[in-house]
C-alpha cells in the first residue's frame, strides 16, 4: 500500500514511470511532500520505500506525511477511507446474502442464500451515483486552496534579548482552508491557532537560535520566514522537558573557571534552578553572522561533565546548528549507549534501533571529541580512533550556533570549528581572562 501510494504522488507530480527517476527527482516529492505535510521525509528514504525496499512497517510520521498528501490527517484515516471506496464500489456489482434466487414455480432452489447478478439498466442506476460521489471528492481534494495569496512576516520586539517576543502579521483571509496555525520552529507543540479577519499575534522565545517561522492551511506549510535570535556571547539555561520549554536561566559573573568554559552548582542555586527534577543545562553560542557551511566544517573539543545529582546515565551532546537541520552527537556511558543518539541532517539514529557504543565513553572524564564533516559526509573522531561515520542528504544551510548539552554541567577544556574555507565559526582554549 506504502508503494502504490507513493507512486500515485509520483503521477500527481508528472512521473508516470518511476523507473527513471533521478535522485533529484525525488527529492523534487520530498519538498513537495514537506509543503503538503510540513513532515521531512528524505528523497532517498521516498526512493527506497517506492521500491519496496523495507522489511517493517516505516515510520508513522512517514505514513502520516503520505497521508496528509491525500487529505487525510493520519495513515489509518487514510486507510478506513481507501476500504470506504472499495467496499462501496463492491455493493454496486453484488447484491449479498439477504435476498433468494427464484427459480421455476416460485420454488426456492436453496435455503442458503445466494447472490444475483443485476441488469445493466439497475447497474447503471447504481453506479452513477457512486461515480457523482467519487468526482465530488476528487474535486474536493483538488480544489484550488489559493495558498499562493497568503502573506506572512513578523519581527522581533527586543533584539536579541531573552526571553523575546516576535510581532507575526499574516493574511489568510483569500486562502480555502478548515484551520490555521502559525508555528514558531520545528517543534509542533508550539502551534498557535489563528483565524481568517484577524491578521496580528504575538509568540514569545524562550530559547536563542535560528528558528524557522510556519504558517500553516490544515496540514501543509504555506508560509516561512526566518527569525535569528542571537547572542554573540555564551548563554546557559536549563531545562526539565526540552518540548514543555521551561527554561531557567543561569547567570554567572564569569563562565572562565580554571582554564575551562564551566558553571557550578553554587550558580544554579544563586539562579534560583530548582534542581529536585533532572534536567538538561545548556550552554549555547549563536553569532549574528552566518559565513561557514554545515556540510563543510571540524569541529574539536575537549569535554566532560560533573553530576549535579545521582543521574544512572549521565551524558553529554554536542550539537551544531544549521539554517534548515542540524547535527547531534548524544554520547553516554557505554552500559547506556542505549540512550545514545545521533543526528545529521534529515538522518536521525538512536541507540534502541542500532548499535552506537562506539560513540559512548565516560563522559565524566576529558575525551577529545572531533566531528568532520565534507560535501555531507561526516566522520567522527573520539580520543583520535574513527568511532562513526555516515552521509546525509538534505543541506543543512549555514551554520548558525553551536551547543554543549549534559544532564550534569559540561567543562569545555577548549573548542574550535572552522569552515573548509578556512574561515572560523568559533575558537578558544579558555585561557584568557576576557572571552566573548
Amino acid at each position: 500500500m506504502v508503494r502504490v501510494s507513493l507512486q500515485k504522488i509520483f503521477s500527481m507530480n508528472g512521473y508516470d514511470d518511476p523507473e527513471p527517476m533521478t535522485q533529484r527527482n525525488f527529492e523534487h516529492i520530498s519538498s513537495e511532500i514537506e509543503r503538503k505535510s510540513g513532515i521531512s521525509i528524505s528523497g532517498t528514504t521516498i526512493r527506497r520505500l517506492s521500491r519496496g525496499e523495507f522489511n517493517r512497517l516505516p515510520q508513522i510520521a512517514t505514513l502520516n506525511a503520505i497521508a496528509n498528501y491525500f487529505d487525510c490527517k493520519t495513515w489509518q484515516e487514510y486507510k478506513s477511507s481507501l476500504k470506504s471506496m472499495n467496499a462501496d464500489a463492491t455493493d454496486t456489482v453484488e447484491v449479498a446474502d439477504a435476498i433468494p434466487k427464484i427459480e421455476d414455480n416460485d420454488n426456492y432452489a436453496s435455503k442458503r442464500t445466494q447472490r444475483i447478478k443485476l441488469s445493466p439498466k439497475w447497474m447503471s442506476l447504481l453506479i452513477a451515483p457512486i461515480i457523482i460521489l467519487g468526482y465530488y471528492i476528487y474535486l474536493k481534494s483538488h480544489e484550488r486552496k489559493n495558498f499562493e495569496n497568503a502573506s506572512f512576516s513578523g519581527h522581533k520586539t527586543t533584539g536579541n534579548d531573552l526571553p523575546n517576543t516576535v510581532v507575526f502579521r499574516f493574511d489568510i483571509d483569500k486562502v480555502r482552508a478548515d484551520s490555521f496555525f502559525i508555528q514558531q520552529s520545528w517543534d509542533k507543540n508550539r502551534r498557535v491557532r489563528i483565524h481568517k479577519n484577524h491578521y496580528t499575534i504575538t509568540d514569545i522565545y524562550y530559547e536563542p537560535g535560528y528558528h524557522i517561522a510556519k504558517l500553516i492551511a490544515d496540514d501543509s506549510v504555506i508560509k516561512t520566514f526566518d527569525i535569528n535570535i542571537a547572542t554573540d556571547k555564551w548563554v546557559f539555561y536549563a531545562n526539565e522537558n526540552k518540548t514543555a520549554y521551561g527554561t531557567e536561566y543561569i547567570n554567572t559573573k564569569s563562565f572562565l573557571k580554571g582554564g575551562s568554559l564551566a558553571i557550578t552548582k553554587e550558580e544554579l542555586l544563586e539562579s534560583g534552578v530548582d534542581l529536585s527534577p533532572e534536567k538538561m543545562f545548556l550552554y549555547s553560542y549563536f553569532p549574528s553572522k552566518h559565513a561557514i557551511s554545515g556540510d563543510n566544517f571540524t569541529l574539536k573539543t575537549r569535554v566532560r561533565m560533573k553530576e549535579v545529582t545521582n543521574n544512572r546515565c549521565p551524558y553529554i551532546a554536542v550539537e551544531v546548528y544549521g539554517q534548515r537541520f542540524f547535527m547531534l552527537i548524544k554520547s553516554t556511558g557505554k552500559g547506556c549507549a542505549n540512550l545514545a543518539s545521533l543526528w545529521f541532517g534529515e538522518k536521525a539514529i538512536n541507540g534502541q534501533e542500532a548499535d552506537l557504543s562506539s560513540v559512548a565513553y565516560d563522559v565524566k572524564e576529558w575525551a577529545d571529541l572531533e566531528l568532520n564533516v565534507r560535501n555531507k559526509h561526516v566522520t567522527i573522531k573520539i580520543n583520535d580512533h574513527e568511532a562513526f561515520s555516515t552521509t546525509y542528504q538534505r543541506s543543512l544551510n549555514m551554520i548558525t550556533g553551536l551547543s554543549f548539552i549534559s544532564n550534569g554541567l559540561c567543562e569545555v577544556d577548549h573548542v574550535s570549528l572552522v569552515g573548509s574555507n578556512g574561515k572560523t565559526f568559533y575558537q578558544n582554549n579558555f585561557n584568557q581572562s576576557s572571552i566573548d
